[in-house]
């Protein structure tokens, strides 16, 4: 923050009788007077139109006839001019506002050029991987892989066959990451910027996972809009802001995991078979990567959103898959709670 000098003016006023009309033009020397006093006032940050009864003596009766002449008592040596020491002081403060207007300035170059590598990078990955995916990604095993997804989603009865408990936790922790997304987003990570939606985003990751995320993260330009308490209490936020809500996404990740975990050496072995040899399992497997890499960052962006200072312990733990940042919803401050002492979203700036 720039502090600003200030500059104090004493005011003292005397009266002298007004010309027969017309009135003579004002003289040189009181226009460089006058001027001097506005240029000082405005460098100091003072008002530049103050009322003519602040320089009318305490009392004093203006009689008709008589105009008022102010003069700045504050002036040091000839009229109209600064001292040097003034004037050095004058130009360090104007530029150091310069300099800082260049830095805050949301229209710079190099901000401009940061997003924009940024969104090139992010977009490369995005397609290296889908690249990857379709085309170099092992598949030995298509017919298995049907076979697979169709017990995953229920459409096979008991035929005898026991699944893999390892890849069913992975199955079903897949189901609840983009909800976990949908927490995360809304309403920190839309974008006032960009006329791009992130619902559409958010409902095609039910489906694609981190591989229909990622083309938004490269089209989310902040900050997030602003918001109201009515939108807080309507579907989806009511929703997505509650604790239960975030307590049950807990409760299922930790619930899995620990059915992963309890997995025999067989089954996990039998799973990074499945991995080298199945397209299926190994395009999950890179889309729960993706998810774990980029949570941490939209943990951040909605804690930075919500102005929680006290939560940053949470930062290094979300870096655990899922485990992180389902326990950062769980534990981070209501909308309605920031809502009711001051608005977060009407003055974030990124």
């Amino acid at each position: 923050m720039v502090s600003w000098p200030s500059t104090y003016l004493v005011l003292t006023c005397a009266h002298a009788p007004l010309a027969p009309l017309p009135r003579p033009p004002p003289s040189p020397h009181v226009t460089r007077i006058a001027s001097a006093g506005i240029t000082r006032g405005a460098r100091a940050g003072a008002p530049l139109f103050v009322s003519s009864t602040a320089c009318r003596p305490v009392g004093a009766r203006r009689h008709r006839g008589e105009a008022q002449i102010c003069r700045d008592s504050s002036l040091q040596g000839p009229p109209g001019t600064d001292s040097p020491a003034q004037e050095q002081e004058d130009k360090k403060s104007e530029a150091v506002a310069a300099a800082a207007a260049r830095i805050a300035s949301s229209d710079g170059g190099g901000g401009k050029l940061s997003d924009w590598t940024t969104s090139a990078l992010i977009f490369g990955i995005w397609a290296g991987l889908l690249y990857y995916v379709f085309q170099l990604a092992p598949n030995q095993t298509p017919y298995r892989d049907t076979y697979f997804l169709q017990k995953l989603l229920n459409l096979k009865g008991d035929d005898g066959f026991r699944m893999n408990d390892v890849l069913v936790a992975l199955w079903y922790i897949m189901g609840i990451w983009p909800l976990v997304y949908s927490m995360l987003l809304l309403p920190t990570g839309r974008s006032s910027k960009s006329n791009i939606p992130v619902w559409p985003f958010l409902v095609l990751s039910c489906i694609g996972g981190a591989y229909a995320l990622i083309p938004y993260f490269v089209l989310w330009k902040p900050p997030p809009p602003a918001i109201d308490e009515d939108e807080i209490e309507q579907w989806p936020l009511k929703f997505l802001e509650s604790k239960l809500t975030a307590g049950v996404v807990f409760a299922l990740g930790i619930g899995l995991i620990i059915y992963a975990g309890k997995a025999g050496g067989e089954d996990w072995k039998e799973f990074i078979r499945y991995f080298r040899e199945s397209k299926f399992i190994h395009a999950t497997c890179l889309d729960f990567t993706l998810l774990s890499a980029f949570s941490p960052f939209w943990v951040y962006n909605d804690m930075t959103a919500r102005r929680w200072k006290n939560g940053s312990w949470l930062l290094p733990l979300a870096l655990i898959p899922f485990v992180g940042p389902s326990l950062y919803l769980l534990l981070r401050p209501s909308l309605s709670s920031l809502l009711a002492s001051a608005s977060p979203f009407d003055e974030i700036q990124k």
